[in-house]
């Protein structure tokens, strides 16, 4: 916890110290990212926005099995120049924009855990459940035009139960600067061994409970993934988004038992109502 109070002492210390006297201009949007959530339609101040998502994913990392879930979309914003602090779901944040080609974002959420239940087949059975914990997260996008056309992107999560890092390369697709079009991401993941360990590996007592061999991973490359995301503005109220997401796991994840499939996968569409 020593680390989750000093981490979330940074985010504070940014609400209060970043610079929040920026000129505003003709944007609606901080950056014209499809997967970016930005309703303040280029005004500082206070906006919201509400909808639902429905989810066909798999049922837990390493899975063969997949289900229907349904999610609530949107978030609360306020917006002040370049920067906007958001409460979105489960997380709370800030993002800012930097030299109109660094996009930074810093928040604090949950790590959604795994149950035994989340198979239907049992094949969970026997090793319990991981449950629900903070995680801290910082990422950095950098434009390689002022247009966002491509980007470099890098993010760190930290956690309790280990720590994960991602790093990738994105491509925005269509002529509008509104937040609406296509953007897809190529991305390499690498976990160090306590993250690994934790979806992926089997202790003695885990193994003596589910019968499955005990499994001990190493940290290093954790998958290879495609992203995509689509964002459609119908009128200044309503908004229609779609995503899709591919993970391949490598081949010391694929040597556990728990990984049924070499891969995870997940795609959503959904609406969201700007107030």
């Amino acid at each position: 916890m020593k680390t989750y109070t000093a981490l979330l002492f940074i985010v504070v210390l940014q609400v209060f110290l970043v610079h929040t006297a920026f000129a505003q201009d003709s944007k609606t949007v901080l950056v014209p990212l499809p997967s970016v959530d930005d309703f303040s339609r280029g005004e500082d101040g206070w906006s919201f926005g509400l909808g639902l998502g429905v989810e066909y994913e798999t049922a837990y990392e390493g899975s063969d099995e997949f289900g229907v879930e349904i999610q609530p979309a949107g978030a609360v914003q306020w917006r002040s120049g370049d920067n906007v602090f958001f409460f979105a779901g489960e997380a709370l944040g800030w993002r800012g924009l930097r030299s109109d080609t660094w996009l930074l974002e810093a928040l604090v959420g949950f790590d959604e855990g795994r149950e035994e239940s989340d198979s239907d087949d049992g094949r969970l059975d026997g090793l319990g459940n991981i449950e629900e914990g903070f995680q801290f997260v910082l990422q950095a996008r950098r434009a390689l035009a002022d247009d966002w056309r491509y980007w470099l992107v890098g993010r760190a999560v930290a956690t309790d139960e280990g720590n994960l890092g991602l790093f990738g390369i994105g491509r925005r697709f269509g002529d509008k600067n509104d937040g609406s079009g296509h953007e897809i991401n190529a991305v390499v993941v690498f976990h160090d061994s306590k993250f690994a360990n934790k979806g992926f590996g089997i202790t003695a007592e885990q193994s003596a409970a589910s019968g499955l061999n005990q499994t001990s991973l190493s940290g290093g490359l954790r998958s290879f993934g495609l992203d995509y995301n689509y964002r459609h503005i119908v009128n200044n109220n309503w908004q229609i988004f779609a995503e899709a997401l591919y993970e391949h796991y490598s081949s010391d994840v694929r040597s556990s038992p728990i990984a049924r499939s070499s891969y995870e996968a997940e795609i959503g569409i959904g609406f969201i109502y700007v107030f």
